[in-house]
């Protein structure tokens, strides 16, 4: 009876979630009379529950911060704009939850993602080590829905830790055996590198479509 109960009460929400985003196909690309373009990205952001993935994204996309925890429920979607190079680019960041709980939706949260960010913990207790462990499985998780695609690595809450001491020798290992775009030790509460990965990200995508619709429009 619960089990029942929280679905609906989880896709109840998720609808709410959608319709907050109606009229945001994840339409790729498209050329304006001015010779710009517009270019449209899913990026779906996944980890364990308790890693920082909903503080990182509030950090990049309205530079705030809140200290408790608030479980994410299924999923959150933050919208996102910014020119390079007088083009548009309008990203949607999927933030999903990483309970188990919720283990049932995300073959469908993953639909469509043309990047990824995989988010764990380096806080020095159970549950950061834990985090690191599972990053494999979201990368698994994440490959049999979406294929390959550009994914970076954000090592959270380096706030909370002696960088002095951090070894980041497994981490750098997990990255270059899966040639990964990047790997970033980030803090959403002070702000630390959490521009310049998301940037990452962003710029990677940005030029790796502007490249292919520019081939796509030469050989017309």
């Amino acid at each position: 009876m619960w089990n029942s109960l929280r679905k609906i009460y989880i896709l109840i929400h998720l609808i709410f979630n959608i319709i907050s985003i109606k009229g945001n196909e994840f339409i790729q690309h498209k050329q304006m009379t001015d010779n710009s373009q517009i270019f449209k990205f899913k990026i779906t952001v996944i980890g364990d529950g308790g890693v920082g993935k909903t503080s990182l994204i509030r950090k990049f996309t309205k530079g705030s911060f809140k200290e408790d925890y608030i479980k994410t429920i299924g999923a959150q979607f933050s919208k996102y704009e910014q020119k390079i190079n007088g083009d548009q680019c309008e990203l949607v960041f999927w933030d999903i939850a990483g309970q188990d709980d919720f283990h049932f939706l995300r073959p469908s949260f993953y639909k469509d993602s043309t990047a990824a960010i995989i988010v764990y913990s380096l806080e020095e207790n159970s549950h950061g080590k834990e985090s690191f462990k599972n990053i494999s499985n979201w990368y698994d998780d994440l490959t049999q829905f979406c294929g390959i695609i550009p994914v970076v690595v954000f090592a959270n809450k380096v706030d909370l830790v002696d960088k002095t001491t951090l070894d980041s020798k497994k981490a750098i290992k997990f990255l270059k055996k899966r040639n990964l775009l990047g790997y970033y030790l980030t803090s959403a509460k002070t702000g630390e590198r959490v521009d310049k990965a998301f940037q990452a990200i962003i710029k990677e995508l940005y030029y790796k479509y502007k490249a292919k619709f520019a081939e796509l429009g030469s050989s017309d």
